[in-house]
């Protein structure tokens, strides 16, 4: 099978980038680093971005399961991309260690509300798709990745919705 040498190929690089990233992934960087094309995530930790590369594995595996060729394409080159771009920047890490933080001098807290509205959106959309592929799946293997799946998204969901809270409370005591 010339794609489960290729997935495995993939998980090894993804996990020997883990192991790199690991003592850098809570740290934060002055302003987010990739393209919004290739992560959809814009945090300023390097750990974020893992997080999603190994999402993206995952949902590549799950397409390989599933024989839909062409989202497997499109997956595998997101997932190589990602892998290239993770590995850059920790080749740069030495050099941005001088690089100071700037922070805006007013932060526009309705344009962060905004962007945690979208994001709330985005993990409600997720979630409605994983719950519609769960009636899908014959195994309980599979049922219980995307439960688990589910589990995290409802996570980072609850987390979108404190701080949209936070921006709220940030805004009325802004405006009295």
């Amino acid at each position: 099978m010339k794609s489960a040498l290729l997935l495995q190929q993939l998980e090894e690089k993804l996990n020997q980038l883990a192991q790199a990233i690991a003592p850098h992934a809570g740290k934060r960087t002055p302003a987010a680093r990739f393209d919004h094309q290739l992560f959809h995530c814009h945090t300023t930790r390097l750990g974020d971005y893992l997080l999603e590369l190994q999402q993206s594995m995952a949902q590549l595996k799950q397409s390989v399961q599933d024989q839909r060729t062409e989202r497997v394409a499109w997956m595998a080159e997101r997932v190589v991309m990602q892998i290239g771009a993770l590995q850059r920047e920790l080749a740069t890490q030495t050099l941005r260690k001088g690089e100071t933080r700037a922070e805006p001098a007013a932060v526009n807290l309705y344009e962060k509300l905004a962007e945690h509205q979208d994001y709330e959106r985005r993990l409600r959309a997720m979630v409605a798709d994983r719950e519609s592929q769960l009636a899908t799946r014959d195994t309980l293997a599979q049922q219980q990745t995307l439960q688990r799946e589910i589990a995290a998204l409802e996570g980072r969901l609850q987390r979108c919705l404190q701080a949209l809270k936070r921006i709220e409370r940030a805004i009325e005591k802004g405006e009295q």
